[in-house]
């Protein structure tokens, strides 16, 4: 039993890269329910538009997604959140021009590759495949990396970052002022 009671110690609070990756992974995939799911009621229930629906579901899947890595994935209660917040904004906005572009990108490589439809594939699985691959690669090479090593840890573009937030949102400063 002392096995598995370290085991789940380790899973919940080790800082190692494995078990903060297992932690990443159920982060993204509760974020992930949160933005198809919200989006699908929007357009569903509410009557919204589909692009509006994806919108609001990728905003509110992504402020999920930064809540959890803060406090489950990474740790990372002593950071600044409104450093985390710019920084994570910064994160996501590539993600989606890297996932965007690079779907675009290998679909357009893969498309003619009529061969795939010997082993199964067909044409409209093409974007998926692309997709699939793509969001791959950003998540583990982009997302990951830049999550654990920069967005939810202490860096000299902190400062930068909360001055950012106090400039733009100034009711903040007198706000976190009169908490102390």
């Amino acid at each position: 039993m002392g096995k598995i009671k370290q085991l789940r110690s380790n899973i919940a609070h080790s800082d190692s890269l494995f078990f903060s990756f297992l932690r990443s992974g159920a982060s993204s995939q509760a974020a992930s329910w949160v933005d198809l799911g919200l989006g699908f009621a929007l357009f569903a229930w509410l009557g919204l538009a589909p692009w509006m629906s994806a919108a609001i579901g990728a905003v509110i899947g992504g402020a999920v997604n930064c809540v959890l890595c803060y406090r489950f994935t990474f740790h990372a209660q002593g950071c600044p959140w409104r450093a985390v917040i710019v920084k994570y904004v910064m994160v996501w906005l590539g993600s989606l021009v890297l996932n965007s572009g690079g779907t675009q990108v290998f679909y357009f490589l893969i498309q003619d590759w009529h061969y795939l439809e010997t082993i199964g594939f067909q044409p409209d699985g093409y974007y998926a495949a692309a997709r699939i691959f793509v969001s791959l690669i950003v998540g583990w090479f982009w997302n990951f990396i830049l999550q654990r090593y920069f967005v939810f840890r202490h860096s000299s573009f902190d400062p930068y970052a909360i001055r950012f937030v106090n400039a733009v949102v100034p009711g903040l400063r007198r706000e976190y002022a009169s908490s102390k």
